[in-house]
C-alpha cells in the first residue's frame, strides 16, 4: 500500500546520513522532497501542507541543531508527525456498561462491509465477547445470503429474518435486532447497512433512520483505502450526513498509493480505529497509528508480528523445538522443522511475514515475487520420506533421494538442497540457541540475550615472547654462547649469581639472623 511513499521517504533520508550538521538548504530540499512524497501517494493537500510545516519547524528547532545525528533526527520527527497525522493513539472500542453493545457499519457499496463485519465478529469473538451479526443490507442482491456464509464461517451466530433483494424493512431488522440478542443472550451487536455507489440523500436517510432505531454505541465508517483522494470528500458527507465515531479502513494490502489513510483521521478528526488488509477472516486487526508510521519509514512492524505468532505458534511445540535446539530434548530432525514451517504458514504469506521486519524495503522485488509455492514443494518432500528418514537424514543415500524425488514429483536436486540445507540450518540454530554465534564466523560471540558469553579459559594462551636472535651468524653465534654461560653459571639459584661467588647456604644465615625475642613464633 505504501511502497512508493516509503521508497522517496528512504531517498530523502539518504541524502541526509553523514551530515554533522543540517543547513537551512538542506531542510527546505528534505522538506521538499517529503511534500512531493506525500502528494505522490494521494494525500490530501491541507494534510501535506500542515504536515510539511511542522516538520520544517522543528527541524529547524534545538532538538535538531544539538543533536548528535541531525539526520536520524529528522526521521524521529517525521515518524512522530506521520503518527499524529494518523490519528496519535489507538482508539478501542466503547463497550456499553448495560445491554448489548451496538456497532452500526455504514459506509460506501463495495467498500467490504459485509466481509468486514463478519471479520469484526470474529476478532470480538477472539477477545471473548458473544457477537451476532445483522443483516440490514436488504438492497443489494445477495447481501444476506454473503452474510450467512460469511458468518458460518467465523462461527458466529446471524440475524436475517428478511430475505433481501430488495425485500424488507432495514429500520425493522435493526430494532429487532436488540431484543433478539437479549433474548440470546448475546453481548455484541454489529449492524450491516447498505451502501450505494455514491453519496445520495437515499442512502443518508436510511443510514441515520437505522442510527436513530438502535443507538449504536459505535458508528464505524468503512471505507475503501484505494480509492485515493475521494475517501476524504466521501468520510466527510458520511460525517455531516450521518455521523460517525470512527473509520475502519479495508484493502490495505492492495497496490494503491494510501493517501486515504494518511488524510481521514486528520481532515475529520475521527481516528482510524482497524485496519483490514487480507481476504481471510483473520486479516484484520486495530490500527495503530504508531507501527503504521514505522511501517512506512521501513522501520518494521515486530509488535504486530509478535502478536501475531503468539496467537498462531503453539506454546508447547516452540518449546520442545527449542529445547532440542540446545540439545536438551534430542536430535531436531526433520519432522521439528516441518512442525515449524507450518506454524509459520499460519502467520501468513511469507511475503507479508518478511514485510514486517525492519529494513526488508530494500527487498520489496524479492518479496513480492517469492513464490509461496516453494513452501509447499519442500512440504511434498518431506512429507515422502519414511519416518526414520525424517527423524536421521543421515541415512538418506543417493537411491532414498531417488525415491523421495519421485514421490514428491521434483528433482533429485531439489531433494539434496533441502537435506543439505537444513544441516547447515540446523548446525546454525543449535550455535545460536546455545550462545555460541555464527558457525565458520571467527570473531562472532554468542547472540544477545541468548547466554552465550566466551570464557576466558577457553581463549589461548598468549606464547611467550621468545629471545630476539641477530640475523648475523657470528652475531648470533655470539649470543648462544653467552646464553649458555650465564645457565652454567647460574646454578641451583633460579635467578642466577655472578660467576664465581659461593653458593649461599640459606639454614645456616637463617640461624645467624638475630630476630626479636619471641619473634620466633609468627615464623611457625
Amino acid at each position: 500500500m505504501f511502497a512508493t511513499l516509503s521508497d522517496r521517504l528512504a531517498d530523502t533520508f539518504k541524502n541526509l546520513r553523514g551530515k554533522g550538521r543540517l543547513s537551512e538548504a538542506d531542510i527546505d530540499a528534505t522538506a521538499r522532497e517529503i511534500r512531493i512524497a506525500l502528494l505522490e501517494a494521494d494525500v490530501a493537500l491541507p494534510v501535506v501542507k500542515e504536515f510539511v510545516a511542522a516538520v520544517k519547524e522543528r527541524a529547524r528547532g534545538e532538538e535538531v541543531s544539538q543533536a548528535l545525528n541531525p539526520a536520524q533526527q529528522v526521521v524521529k520527527i517525521v515518524n512522530e508527525e506521520l503518527v499524529t497525522i494518523l490519528g496519535g493513539e489507538t482508539r478501542r472500542l466503547r463497550y456499553a456498561k448495560s445491554g448489548p453493545t451496538v456497532i452500526m457499519l455504514a459506509g460506501l457499496q463495495g467498500a467490504g462491509k459485509t466481509t468486514l463485519a463478519a471479520k469484526l465478529a470474529l476478532w470480538l469473538k477472539e477477545q471473548g465477547r458473544s457477537p451476532m451479526l445483522v443483516a440490514a443490507d436488504l438492497q443489494r442482491p445477495n447481501a444476506v445470503n454473503q452474510l450467512q456464509v460469511n458468518g458460518e464461517r467465523a462461527g458466529v451466530t446471524v440475524f436475517a429474518p428478511e430475505p433481501g433483494n430488495g425485500v424488507g424493512d432495514p429500520v425493522a431488522v435493526a430494532r429487532a435486532s436488540i431484543e433478539e440478542a437479549k433474548r440470546t443472550l448475546h453481548d455484541t451487536v454489529i449492524v450491516d447497512t447498505a451502501g450505494r455507489l455514491g453519496v445520495d440523500a437515499e442512502m443518508m436517510k436510511q443510514a441515520a433512520d437505522i442510527r436513530d432505531a438502535v443507538q449504536p454505541d459505535e458508528v464505524l465508517f468503512v471505507v475503501d483505502a484505494m480509492i485515493g483522494q475521494d475517501a476524504v470528500t466521501t468520510a466527510q458527507a458520511f460525517l455531516d450526513g450521518v455521523g460517525y465515531d470512527g473509520v475502519v479502513l479495508t484493502k490495505l494490502d492492495g497496490d494503491a498509493r494510501g493517501g486515504a489513510a494518511l488524510s481521514i483521521a486528520s481532515i475529520t478528526g475521527k481516528p482510524v480505529m482497524f485496519a483490514s488488509n487480507g481476504e481471510k477472516l483473520t486479516d484484520f486487526d486495530l490500527f495503530h497509528p504508531d507501527r503504521m508510521a514505522s511501517r512506512i519509514l521501513d522501520m518494521g512492524d515486530v509488535m504486530t508480528l509478535i502478536e501475531q505468532a503468539e496467537k498462531a505458534f503453539d506454546a508447547e511445540q516452540a518449546a520442545k523445538a527449542a529445547a532440542k535446539l540446545t540439545g536438551q530434548g534430542g536430535e531436531f530432525t526433520l519432522d521439528d522443522f516441518l512442525e515449524q514451517m507450518q506454524q509459520v504458514r499460519k502467520l501468513g504469506s511469507m511475503s507479508k511475514i518478511m514485510g514486517m521486519l525492519p529494513g526488508m524495503g530494500q527487498f520489496r522485488d524479492q518479496l513480492e515475487n517469492f513464490d509461496e509455492r516453494e513452501i509447499d514443494r519442500i512440504q511434498a518432500i518431506i512429507q515422502s520420506m519414511t519416518p526414520a528418514e525424517r527423524a536421521n537424514p543421515k541415512i538418506i543415500d543417493g537411491s532414498r533421494r531417488a525415491r523421495i524425488a519421485k514421490g514428491s514429483g521434483r528433482q533429485v536436486s531439489d531433494v539434496n538442497q533441502l537435506v543439505d540445507r537444513f544441516f547447515e540450518a540446523r548446525k546454525m540454530m543449535q550455535s545460536l540457541a546455545k550462545g555460541g554465534g555464527i558457525p565458520g564466523m571467527p570473531g562472532m560471540p554468542g547472540m544477545p540475550g541468548m547466554g552465550g558469553k566466551r570464557s576466558k579459559a577457553k581463549q589461548a594462551p598468549k606464547k611467550a615472547k621468545g629471545r630476539r636472535v641477530s640475523g648475523n651468524p657470528a652475531k648470533a653465534a655470539q649470543q648462544a654462547a653467552a646464553q649458555k654461560e650465564r645457565a652454567a653459571s647460574a646454578g641451583a639459584n633460579p635467578f642466577g649469581r655472578p660467576a664465581g661467588e659461593e653458593q649461599i647456604d640459606y639454614e645456616k644465615a637463617a640461624a645467624a639472623l638475630d630476630l626479636p625475642k619471641d619473634f620466633s613464633k609468627y615464623l611457625k
